[in-house]
């Protein structure tokens, strides 16, 4: 912004600059930013920001992050993960088989619709329970793997 513009150019000549003729205008009186939350700003802290301080739970003092591996895939995307030269090959006794893991998902998730003439036999770490009903109803079978 260009300095013609602000405010403090109307102030030019006058000692004050509008900040009162005694007190002065002094830089940070109450401190910067959030400062004095648990002082001198204390009723504040209390009246509007309920629980801003202290800790809640536990922390994890040594997480392995491969035990949180879990990324997902839901029951209308399943299908791609099977080729379509496998769906034709398989005959009605056979149902294609599905590794979730080996194609990268840890979990299957039950969003959409399996096709109920084309069972299938899931393999996955985890399986949420709407998921398993919806596989079983169309005919398949999960089998969960460690």
């Amino acid at each position: 912004m260009p300095t013609r513009f602000s405010n403090t150019r109307k102030h030019r000549g006058h000692v004050s600059a509008g900040h009162g003729r005694v007190g002065k205008h002094r830089k940070h009186p109450g401190g910067r930013g959030l400062a004095g939350g648990q002082h001198h700003h204390r009723t504040n802290f209390d009246k509007y920001h309920l629980g801003y301080f202290g800790k809640v739970g536990m922390r994890y003092f040594h997480k392995n992050h491969n035990l949180f591996w879990r990324p997902v895939i839901n029951l209308d995307k399943l299908h791609t993960l099977v080729p379509e030269s496998e769906y034709a090959s398989a005959s009605s006794d056979l149902a294609p088989v599905i590794d979730t893991i080996q194609h990268g998902y840890g979990k299957v998730l039950g969003k959409g619709r399996l096709a109920a003439d084309k069972p299938l036999i899931v393999k996955a770490r985890f399986v949420s329970r709407k998921a398993e009903r919806k596989i079983k109803e169309a005919g398949g079978v999960v089998k969960i793997v460690a």
